[in-house]
């Protein structure tokens, strides 16, 4: 990809409003674009970035048996009615109605169509466990969206849910969920802490979140020292001493719903013993947006973004100082996804935005680097020359 043709490009200032990191870098390196509180344009860099998030997830979750869908966006009020959250989430939700007075809701979250989807097809215990998930769009009206992409009003999220004939199960697979988020994050490449908390809208049980070490995160944990397991400051009813204390950033959660939603909503299955009795239900969701602002909360320096290298936009940023050409074509020839800085503007502002933007390695080829090619990774400051068979060996 030629980044004289990349839209748009990077800034020399960062938004007069913005007190995040990510706020801060992903605007000026052209990740993102606000359209109004709560509501931003994935431009492609960005996009580029939560592919590769949602890929990750996606290979995590059919590895433990998950069937992808996609459901609407859209849900009829009656849906909502039918477990009394058309009132009880009223303060998240945002509701219409149409030409004809009758009342719809924008998602916020899937419980009730996934139960609705249920009590349509399963039977018997035979059709179960089931586990589903998707992709897609929500909607929570956040009274103060902030934290840049972090808190959003429209985001993108993953939820995956799962159906069972009893609580043991429904436990076995909520840890299978736990194993795979934790290994989800691992190959982010970002440490997270496994945190009981509240259910809030969707439980009155205890749940489990995922929470990333961050000072700029909203929510305070007691980690258990030794551990990858802590408390969120709103459960948290122990010795403060006996704890360790860190802000960090909610990125993922787990929830145990039992039977309420199967009880409400008449969703059964007919048991080994021929008796009708209510479908265990558990919910997990990741933001793949909201995780591509933690990383970078997590993820930068005083130049700009560091990129793990799984969630990366590219592989390489190629600064063309002299007869970067070729060098392209190779790379691109043996499938390296490489971002070439062909533009004619100063090597200091090629240096500066190849920073900024945070591409793992970067290649420069000028006149001074002769037949070879200036390796150096972004989180690192060692360059070393190299030939291009050993870039494309690296890189490959």
């Amino acid at each position: 990809m030629r980044y004289s043709q990349m839209f748009p490009k990077t800034l020399r200032e960062a938004p007069k409003e913005a007190q995040t990191a990510n706020h801060r870098l992903l605007v000026r390196a052209g990740f993102i674009d606000q359209l109004m509180a709560g509501s931003w344009t994935l431009l492609p860099l960005g996009w580029r970035v939560v592919s590769k998030i949602t890929q990750i997830i996606r290979e995590e979750m059919n590895r433990i048996g998950a069937q992808e869908m996609l459901m609407p966006l859209l849900h009829p009020k009656e849906i909502w009615n039918q477990t009394g959250r058309w009132d009880e989430a009223d303060e998240v939700m945002y509701k219409l109605k149409d030409s004809r007075g009758k009342e719809f809701a924008l998602s916020f979250t899937h419980e009730e169509i996934v139960m609705d989807l249920v009590r349509k097809f399963v039977r018997s215990y035979k059709d179960l466990p089931l586990n589903v998930y998707h992709f897609s769009t929500k909607f929570r009206n956040e009274l103060r969206p902030q934290g840049g992409i972090l808190r959003g009003r429209e985001f993108l999220m993953k939820d995956a849910y799962s159906l069972h004939t009893s609580e043991e199960d429904l436990m076995e697979w909520y840890e299978k969920y736990k194993q795979a988020y934790l290994k989800i994050y691992e190959r982010f490449g970002v440490k997270v802490y496994y945190t009981e908390a509240a259910g809030g809208v969707f439980t009155d049980k205890h749940t489990h979140e995922f929470q990333l070490e961050a000072e700029s995160g909203e929510d305070t944990i007691y980690v258990n020292p030794g551990t990858k397991e802590a408390i969120n400051k709103e459960v948290f009813a122990g010795e403060a001493k006996d704890y360790e204390v860190k802000r960090a950033i909610e990125v993922g959660n787990i929830f145990p719903l039992g039977k309420k939603y199967s009880e409400k909503m008449g969703a059964l299955f007919i048991n080994k013993d021929g008796n009708k009795k209510p479908i265990w239900f558990g919910s997990y969701g990741i933001g793949t947006t909201r995780n591509m602002g933690a990383i970078v909360e997590v993820c930068h320096d005083e130049k700009g973004i560091v990129w793990p290298r799984s969630v990366a936009p590219f592989q390489a940023y190629l600064v063309d100082l002299k007869d970067g050409e070729k060098v392209h074509q190779k790379l691109v020839g043996v499938g390296v996804d490489v971002l070439w800085d062909d533009r004619d503007v100063s090597a200091g502002q090629k240096f500066a935005d190849a920073d900024l933007i945070g591409i793992p390695v970067r290649l420069v080829v000028s006149e001074k680097t002769g037949d070879k090619i200036e390796w150096k990774e972004r989180s690192g400051t060692k360059t070393e020359l190299v030939s291009v068979e050993e870039v494309i060996k690296r890189l490959m």
